[in-house]
């Protein structure tokens, strides 16, 4: 027979155990109930009219690249469907006028300079991960500093006319080569290796390089690759810094040409373009086309890195 407290204490047990949070994946704790059909319609309308608005601009975007020239001036300005879809205007935009010449110097300027800023970067990141390495804190402290900190446009215009670097492509990639905040996510990251590793590398003979190189960044393909890309969309999307340093039009990055013939509406002429059609396709599909492939190259790079972007982040900037 069954004991009274023991009996007395089973419908506490089974009230425990009904409140408490369940632990396995997918399963929803007790105690935020079950959501209610209108909740969750309305959450998926809400859902679906937020990609919608992300959406329609992009489409809009897109279809008036490719519309023909009589749909564009039929519709006024953007089109949402196109039934003779043309790729003129990318025919004139990649002629070898300022667009393409644009689309290279952006290219040039993002492979080198997201090259060179990971070097800095992973090199600033590991040194400050050793506490023992020279100048640990007072480089340490110089990094956080400049995250409260910015020097400004004329400082940082002056510094740059001062080390000659007006008018020149270095000057979109040197005063930025090296972010605060990449260097506190990778410094996180490394320091999250397990010490023995480098203890036992130590002891086998390898030098800090060598442990660097065939330790330390195999293991950190993730936040390398996030930092990477941070450096790629930041490098391509500059036309703040290619407006102050670079006087020559011949040496704009695409993004400056984006902002001086899509924001402010600047028409383009047929020797920009350099073109070989005999009618240049309307103006708002040449800028629209100028747009895509703007965006083109960041779109196309996202979904191989998109599986390291938590990992990368979550796992370099949370310890423990």
């Amino acid at each position: 027979m069954t004991s009274r407290p023991a009996a007395a204490a089973a419908p506490v047990a089974r009230r425990a155990a009904r409140t408490r949070p369940r632990s396995g994946r997918g399963e929803r704790p007790v105690w935020m109930g079950e959501p209610s059909k209108l909740g969750v319609g309305a959450r998926g309308l809400v859902l679906g009219l937020g990609c919608l608005a992300v959406l329609v601009p992009f489409w809009a975007v897109l279809v008036t690249s490719i519309a023909s020239p009589e749909e564009v001036n039929k519709a006024g300005g953007f089109v949402l469907w196109t039934n003779e879809p043309t790729l003129d205007a990318y025919r004139a935009v990649l002629s070898g006028g300022i667009v393409t010449r644009a689309l290279l110097v952006s290219a040039g300027i993002t492979v080198v300079g997201t090259a060179l800023s990971l070097v800095a970067t992973i090199a600033l990141a590991y040194a400050l991960s050793r506490p023992g390495s020279l100048l640990h804190k007072p480089v340490l402290l110089m990094t956080l500093f400049t995250l409260l900190f910015n020097p400004g446009i004329i400082p940082m215009y002056l510094t740059v006319k001062q080390l000659g670097l007006l008018d020149s492509y270095w000057a979109l990639i040197l005063p930025v080569l090296v972010n605060a905040f990449n260097v506190i996510v990778m410094r996180a990251f490394f320091q999250e290796i397990p010490r023995e590793l480098r203890e036992s590398a130590h002891i086998d003979g390898a030098g800090e390089l060598r442990i660097l190189l065939r330790i330390v960044l195999p293991l950190s393909k993730a936040v390398v690759s996030v930092i990477g890309l941070f450096y790629a969309v930041a490098y391509w999307n500059a036309f703040f810094s290619a407006m102050l340093y670079l006087q020559s039009p011949e040496k704009w990055p695409l993004q400056l040409v984006l902002r001086t013939y899509v924001v402010n509406n600047t028409p383009i002429g047929a020797d920009q373009l350099s073109s070989s059609l005999e009618n240049l396709p309307p103006q708002i599909s040449v800028q629209m086309a100028i747009l895509v492939i703007s965006v083109l190259p960041i779109l196309l790079i996202y979904p191989f890195i998109q599986k390291h972007f938590a990992k990368g982040l979550m796992v370099g900037a949370v310890k423990g």
